[in-house]
């Protein structure tokens, strides 16, 4: 029951207060509904437009927003509208994996750190620091130039492999892993912290004396009690890959230009011309992004505070 009544007192579960404090912050209730209407809005694009992404008319170049394209249309006659939904499909699935990679690194390293200590906890932690010095901007550049597009002299084995499952594919595993591996230190950091102050708790003590395995401790009542601060993080992470991937696309290292992302959208943005003249190639991918990332973020304040146990009622 998700109420009992004890002693003239009500009991609620933990579940409905978490609801009713996030009910009670607007910002977040419609940062999220902003953020279904696009995720929603992506996904039924076809639905709402008659064109392909990739369907060029040359002779409709460079037109300004009308009845017939909503947004307009490209320097290749494509439909801006169109392309804007679906490039917030890839947008959006790459930051769903990196966070999905880095949530996966960070707990598993942030956990044995903060439950073994000593030895383990001192590697561990190094291995982080060296992971966070790194300048993730210019390694994302460096591995993305040189495997994005491999030497086929020097990588012929690679080449192939990319041709096999096809340039796009490879260019958004790529992104994902890179961004996933530079990303986790963060996470492991948060976790380790919860678990050292989680494994002096008393009830851990009588895990110990009942000799319940480390992995059942880790798994079944270490990590439910952090899961609070993996998902404030992981929406919040969400808006930081969606910036970079944008950042990495309009330098031209994202994934193919004919595939559409928000971040190739805006690429346009680099030609004088387009800035002065043709607001509407970029101005709507540049739009989504903000308004995206302003979501996910307001979205993550609010099950922060939701999900803190100290929060006021």
């Amino acid at each position: 029951m998700a109420r009992k009544q004890i002693a003239g007192y009500r009991i609620e579960s933990q579940a409905r207060v978490v609801f009713r404090r996030f009910g009670r912050n607007k910002m977040a209730l419609v940062s999220l509904f902003v953020l279904t209407a696009i995720i929603l809005s992506c996904i039924f694009v076809p639905i709402f437009s008659p064109y392909h992404f990739n369907n060029n008319e040359m002779g409709n170049k460079n037109q300004p927003p009308s009845g017939s394209h909503w947004l307009g249309t490209d320097n290749n006659g494509r439909d801006v509208f169109t392309r804007l939904f679906y490039g917030g499909r890839i947008s959006l699935v790459i930051g769903v994996l990196v966070v999905l990679v880095e949530v996966v690194l960070g707990v598993v390293v942030g956990a044995c750190s903060g439950y073994y200590g000593g030895r383990v906890d001192s590697f561990l932690m190094r291995v982080t620091e060296i992971f966070m010095s790194l300048p993730y901007m210019i390694v994302a550049i460096t591995i993305i130039a040189i495997f994005g597009s491999p030497d086929k002299e020097r990588f012929p084995g690679m080449v192939a492999f990319i041709k096999s499952i096809g340039s796009d594919v490879w260019k958004i595993s790529l992104l994902v892993i890179v961004m996933g591996v530079l990303f986790w230190p963060d996470m492991a950091r948060i976790i380790r912290g919860q678990v050292l102050s989680i494994r002096n708790m008393e009830y851990m003590e009588a895990c110990e004396a009942l000799g319940i395995s480390d992995r059942s401790r880790i798994f079944k009542h270490i990590l439910p009690n952090v899961l609070s601060s993996v998902i404030v993080y992981a929406t919040l992470g969400i808006a930081s890959v969606i910036l970079l991937e944008t950042a990495l696309s309009f330098l031209g290292l994202g994934v193919d230009p004919i595939t559409p992302t928000w971040g190739s959208l805006i690429q346009t943005a680099r030609d004088v011309t387009n800035i002065q003249k043709r607001l509407w190639l970029w101005m709507p991918a540049g739009g989504m992004i903000f308004l995206t990332v302003m979501c996910f973020n307001l979205l993550g304040d609010g099950l922060r505070d939701a999900l803190d146990p100290k929060s006021k009622e």
